[in-house]
């Protein structure tokens, strides 16, 4: 098998030179594009992505460059958009032009052809689904009605962190579990009979969409994923959550809830609608299934790293922790806290805009131009890959006063927020295709956040000071810390007594 390996390799190598070379030659036009930096042979631009993450390789080549940049990553002509102005432009003025998402094959492998909200191309059955998620799957009463869960878990890991009470602890795990849980809950019930494996097979999953494959750049080379392994390890993960999906499908069938619709999880909700709605579209099984790995993909690490950012920012910090202590300890009365409380939280939900400012999601999900356009007075040629680097945006010094530290008292005079109408500020995306998830996603976040500040003192273990706490990324399904913040937990009554 090694001489057929080598000269399969061979062949490979030979057309992937091909291939890139020509789409090389192809990019020099009379076209005026955006500025960018030197490409090499095949590779393009693709060896500047190497360094401290994406994000940041971007954020300095646009510092040379500008705002909008172009770039060749391998097969694959992509724009990068760096700051707010360009932004609008993008996600507001021509939002139609770059509704679409590109091709993707991990994409259409586990979301059933891209029929998921997310990666769904732009058109009637995008519009149909998007309008099902914001009136019945993830509106302001859904979310609502699946509180309860939320509060049972957040009881949960209360519980777990008076277990560690004065001990060394990494909250990395706590974090995890308590967003999983409410996640999965809420949206496939308790009907699942294995949530450790669900939960692995849920982070297979997002690996192979957000990790580097040949495909990726090289989009006519799906053969390397195949001569690999890659794409039978991926089928074979396909296959057992698509497995599992059917089960939770089954037993929501010969279980649906009686009478109101309060107390339906997702799958209720969408099997209900499958059944009875008149929709424009049928929904089928797999479409049910796209959206419910949607919902379960979505927030699933998003939340919990907010949380661990927020916290390692606040322990650096401990005036601003304290600030935020004050608030809640003078305003919650009782053991419990309720979402009408949590609205009047200012300081901690300043807290969350700054965390989501400084440590959200670093790019948006890729559009891809559906025809040649004209950006800043540079031509956007049609099936261009357009990438809005999100936390370029909301560090950029022409939008924020000393953009790089962790400050929540810049948001008490100011209206921005993350809704999506503030270019500067936009963790969750803006336009048609701004995640429709915020409420919820924004409330696991926040009243993690409340529980864990009402009812306990912080400290760093071993004499550590706020000071010699490390900043640094980690990139992987997100950018988290690279070294988890360990941390002791002290019970409000213990601190007190």
């Amino acid at each position: 098998m090694e001489p057929l390996m080598i000269i399969f390799s061979l062949i490979a190598s030979s057309l992937v030179f091909i291939t890139a070379c020509w789409a090389l030659v192809k990019t020099k036009s009379s076209k005026n594009l955006p500025p960018g930096p030197p490409k090499l042979p095949i590779l393009g631009n693709l060896h500047q992505l190497s360094g401290p993450g994406p994000h940041r390789v971007f954020k300095a080549l646009a510092r040379k460059y500008g705002p909008i940049m172009y770039l060749q990553l391998g097969q694959v002509p992509t724009v990068v958009i760096s700051s707010a102005r360009v932004a609008k432009e993008v996600l507001k003025t021509h939002d139609t032009i770059f509704a679409d998402r590109p091709a993707s094959e991990t994409s259409d492998l586990f979301f059933y052809k891209s029929q998921n909200i997310a990666w769904a191309p732009y058109g009637n059955y995008w519009r149909q689904m998007r309008k099902i998620s914001s009136l019945e799957l993830l509106s302001a009463q859904r979310v609502r009605s699946s509180g309860f869960i939320r509060d049972e878990e957040l009881t949960h890991m209360r519980k777990s962190l008076e277990s560690l009470a004065g001990r060394p602890t990494v909250l990395r795990e706590l974090l995890t579990k308590y967003v999983n849980d409410v996640i999965s809950r809420s949206t496939v019930g308790d009907a699942n009979k294995d949530q450790p494996r669900l939960v692995e097979l849920l982070f297979d999953i997002m690996k192979a969409v957000i990790q580097f494959n040949a495909t990726s750049f090289y989009p006519s080379m799906g053969f390397i994923n195949v001569i690999t392994g890659k794409k039978a390890k991926w089928l074979k993960t396909q296959k057992e959550f698509d497995n599992m999906l059917e089960d939770i499908l089954m037993q929501h069938r010969n279980n649906k809830p009686n009478g109101s619709h309060v107390q339906e999880d997702l799958v209720d909700v969408l099997l209900r609608i499958q059944e009875t709605a008149d929709l424009d579209l049928p929904i089928t099984n797999d479409n049910v299934k796209a959206v419910l790995l949607d919902m379960l993909v979505a927030g699933t690490s998003a939340s919990s790293v907010a949380i661990e950012w927020a916290m390692t920012e606040l322990m650096r910090q401990p005036d601003i922790m304290k600030k935020a202590q004050a608030e809640l300890r003078a305003t919650l009365k009782g053991d419990t806290i309720t979402d009408s409380e949590i609205q009047n939280m200012h300081y901690l939900k300043n807290i969350v805009k700054e965390t989501l400012r400084l440590h959200g999601p670093p790019f948006l999900m890729p559009r891809v131009s559906r025809k040649d356009c004209t950006i800043e007075g540079y031509d956007i040629p049609a099936k261009t890959r357009v990438i809005v680097n999100a936390l370029a945006c909301s560090t950029d010094p022409d939008s924020w006063e000393d953009p790089e530290s962790f400050n929540p008292d810049r948001f008490e005079e100011s209206n921005i927020n993350y809704m999506g109408s503030d270019f500067e500020f936009i963790p969750f995306g803006a336009g048609r295709r701004v995640c429709p998830g915020i409420t919820f996603g924004v409330g696991i976040i926040e009243n993690a956040l409340a529980t864990m500040l009402y009812h306990f003192d912080w400290k760093l273990p071993n004499g550590m000071e706020p000071h010699e706490l490390d900043l640094t990324e980690a990139t992987e399904l997100s950018i988290l810390p690279k070294y988890p913040i360990q941390v002791v937990p002290i019970n409000l009554s213990s601190s007190a007594s």
